[in-house]
């Protein structure tokens, strides 16, 4: 799981960028929902529980699109793709999220079980 969330090297399959981003998804509704909880009515209150679950999924989900992309013998440097509005996050949304790896070994690693 550390190798997973904190290093940049690497292959992972599909089914595990879609479980972690699921996994960010479940965290989100939980803080906002929290975040609505302590709030009340009141429309100026900081979303805490929001914040800082979003800084802390920062770097995670660098390392887990990097591996992705690695899997798709790129370079995670093409995570930038995702400045370019509209069409880079499409783009990686396609590349990461439905199209397969690469078959066999690559120069990011091992092929994903």
């Amino acid at each position: 799981m550390k190798n997973l969330l904190l290093s940049l090297n690497g292959r992972i399959p599909r089914k595990t960028y879609w479980m972690f981003f699921l996994a960010i998804i479940v965290l989100n509704v939980v803080a906002l929902t929290l975040d609505s909880l302590i709030a009340g009515d009141d429309i100026e209150a900081f979303p805490l529980f929001s914040l800082i679950i979003s800084l802390a999924m920062i770097w995670p989900s660098i390392a887990v699109s990097a591996k992705r992309w690695h899997d798709r013998d790129k370079s995670g440097w093409w995570m930038l793709i995702t400045l370019i509005p509209l069409v880079g996050p499409i783009w990686a949304l396609v590349e990461n999220g439905f199209l397969a790896g690469t078959e066999g070994d690559n120069r990011f690693g091992p092929a994903c079980v």
